[in-house]
């Protein structure tokens, strides 16, 4: 399930700094990865640590964006606190995807719109309730951004 702290938190890590010294070049053969790498970069994983970015050709994995880095580091260090605020917009389909597969916990200092993938289930740690909908979710996140 997906876990959303919103507003400042402690204890919560800055993922492509993470990413930077800690990833694991077998993380980009998982299909998951590749398909985040794919929808939010535009780019592809081609073999060992090569990365085909549509803009700069071939790139290692720390060119990435910092919203595919930040994902990747959610996805696979899920008992780590990450902060969200790195990802754009095109990061929420993943996070809730994320979700499904994985118990994660993320903060997020602003209102990132899930409304595109209701329903589904987004605990918020602030207010010690589970949301369903975009509506209600904003409500309640309003109250800490």
């Amino acid at each position: 399930m997906l876990r959303i702290h919103f507003g400042e938190s402690d204890n919560v890590n800055y993922g492509p700094s993470w990413f930077k010294y800690n990833y694991k070049p077998e993380w980009f053969r998982d299909s998951f990865v590749k398909k985040m790498i794919e929808d939010v970069d535009g780019s592809s994983y081609i073999d060992g640590l090569v990365i085909d970015s549509p803009v700069l050709g071939p790139i290692p994995p720390e060119r990435l964006s910092g919203g595919v880095k930040t994902l990747i580091m959610i996805y696979e260090r899920p008992d780590l606190i990450f902060d969200a605020t790195s990802c754009g917009q095109n990061c929420a389909k993943w996070l809730v995807e994320i979700g499904k597969k994985k118990d994660v916990t993320v903060n997020l200092e602003y209102m990132m719109m899930f409304d595109e993938y209701e329903p589904f289930e987004i605990y918020v740690t602030n207010e010690g309730q589970l949301f369903t909908d975009a509506e209600d979710l904003f409500v309640a996140a309003a109250k800490y951004i």
